[in-house]
């Protein structure tokens, strides 16, 4: 899911890469949205709210504005360079050490921010932690998957998915066609564990507060997992095959 990169990756990869952490953006979406009232997964609406801020002289609340997306940027800006910086030695790691810091960072916001006094007086700093860890993995994703995954907004998917079901219409061709249904399948699904990691976080935050961010770390430490076990297998398999044939 995470490793395999360039020709070596196939639809599956990118369908359970897709489905984990469009999930996982969709819980970390309704939680800054619900604690902080702020939305913490894209930064295309703080561009309208800093010009609203702008016009009506709030200069101080224009800036928080435009330091979501700035942080929004520096995470996925620090997830490419320790990816490549990694990549360097350890190809097969470039992965981990993005993930495992959006990991900690959400860990620990739902570690001090489930004090009501941190949240009062800090939340602009908890809604900057929340932006810089999207960015991380809206990063991470779109280069693993070379841009063919992004999982923590939904415009751009939605535009995809109508230019490609009005071309349903008009690519009659076998390969054509199963290639078209096959990206629109990843679309909806993508758009769909959005949408389920959404309720469910709104569900689980009545109870858990921002602490329902130590579900989406779960969820990341689930998919690190579930990537290491998988190539762990792989590798024996391997071996195990290379020793029957000598």
């Amino acid at each position: 899911m995470f490793r395999h990169q360039g020709k070596n990756r196939t639809f599956i990869h990118n369908l359970r890469l897709a489905v984990l952490l469009s999930f996982v953006a969709g819980i970390v979406n309704i939680t800054g949205v619900l604690s902080l009232q702020t939305l913490t997964t894209n930064v295309t609406g703080h561009f309208a709210f800093f010009a609203e801020e702008v016009m009506k002289q709030d200069y101080i609340g224009a800036l928080t504005f435009l330091l979501f997306a700035i942080f929004f940027l520096m995470g996925a800006f620090t997830s490419n360079f320790l990816a490549e910086l990694i990549s360097k030695k350890h190809p097969n790691l470039s992965h981990v050490i993005p993930i495992s810091l959006e990991m900690l960072i959400l860990f620990m916001i739902a570690i001090f921010g489930a004090q009501t006094n941190v949240i009062i007086i800090n939340g602009k700093w908890l809604a900057f932690a929340m932006l810089f860890a999207m960015g991380i993995q809206n990063a991470l994703v779109t280069k693993i998957s070379q841009s063919t995954v992004r999982t923590t907004h939904l415009t751009g998917l939605f535009t995809d998915l109508g230019i490609e079901l009005s071309q349903l219409f008009f690519y009659k061709k076998i390969e054509e066609n199963r290639k078209l249904k096959t990206n629109i399948y990843l679309k909806l699904s993508i758009i769909s564990f959005f949408f389920i990691g959404c309720v469910s976080g709104g569900f689980l935050f009545g109870t858990l507060k921002i602490k329902t961010l130590f579900v989406a770390v779960l969820f990341l430490l689930i998919a690190l997992l579930y990537d290491y076990i998988r190539m762990q297998f792989h590798v024996i398999k391997r071996k195990t095959m290379q020793h029957k044939s000598s």
